[in-house]
């Protein structure tokens, strides 16, 4: 484990659209600055992700100053979007949590994000992580708090299970559709220098200086099936991890992250297994 390392950062600004790659990012306590702080919901509230709607992998959103964000899709001009000022809530439904976000003041960001899915849609930011939504109450420790994150603060993916995955994937009945770029599962954090699946032993770790807890390993869902440069869906992974990564009712790849401290991690960082 002595050439672990820190392969690539992963920042999604609006959750379910694509990120960015960024040679660094700051950790902080609900996870990686600027990571998935904005989110789509539909008319009644609710969080709108790739889960149903798959064509959001071709919309794009860049950070800009102050944490606002650019956005971009095929066909529509893109859309620059300033943090909104803390005026009025409005309630967000993210799986079983309900969570207070903030709109987006500009009505042509509701508009644009209407037209790009095809219904009435509304962007909206979540405004204060301390405070807003806690990390599920069986994985967390008081006063953990996550962003729009699906449920815990930072996702870590590695090369070489990604490679031994794709290994089964090239033996089954899809083989095809492989091997899998790492953008299927939407990582925060991919680490290289370790062996297949040895994330699933980990407790505790450091990226650098930062240390993080490994709270549970992560369920996969229809959103890895999806390709991220064209939003069509195929077969796998999850035909595979059925057959070969099952626990406990789910299929597995990655794990999840809660921060024990903060500061800023680098592409190349040495991870070290605490734990």
């Amino acid at each position: 484990m002595g050439n672990a390392h820190l392969h690539s950062i992963h920042i999604h600004p609006v959750k379910a659209v694509r990120g960015l790659a960024p040679r660094e990012a700051v950790v902080e306590p609900w996870g990686l600055a600027g990571d998935r702080r904005w989110v789509l919901i539909d008319g009644g509230g609710k969080v709108v992700t790739q889960r149903r709607h798959p064509h959001l992998a071709l919309v794009a959103a860049e950070l800009r100053p102050g944490g606002g964000v650019r956005l971009s899709a095929p066909g529509m001009p893109p859309l620059a979007v300033p943090v909104p000022r803390p005026v009025a809530t409005v309630p967000v439904e993210i799986f079983r949590d309900k969570v207070e976000a903030i709109p987006a003041e500009d009505e042509a960001a509701h508009a644009w994000v209407s037209s790009c899915l095809g219904f009435d849609a509304r962007l909206v930011y979540m405004d204060d992580p301390a405070t807003r939504r806690p990390v599920a109450p069986e994985y967390a420790r008081p006063g953990e708090t996550v962003s729009f994150a699906d449920g815990f603060p930072l996702l870590l993916t590695t090369t070489a299970s990604l490679d031994a995955l794709n290994s089964l994937i090239a033996q089954g009945e899809h083989a095809g559709e492989g091997p899998l770029p790492m953008n299927r599962f939407r990582p925060n954090v991919v680490v290289a220098g370790t062996s297949a699946w040895a994330e699933d032993d980990w407790s505790r770790i450091a990226v650098g200086e930062v240390h993080f807890r490994v709270a549970k390993p992560c369920g996969r869902c229809v959103v890895t099936t999806t390709d991220q440069g064209t939003g069509e869906r195929g077969h796998e992974p999850l035909f595979s991890l059925g057959r070969h990564r099952r626990l406990g009712g789910k299929l597995v790849f990655g794990q999840n992250l809660v921060p024990l401290s903060c500061g800023t991690i680098q592409v190349g960082d040495p991870v070290r297994i605490l734990e």
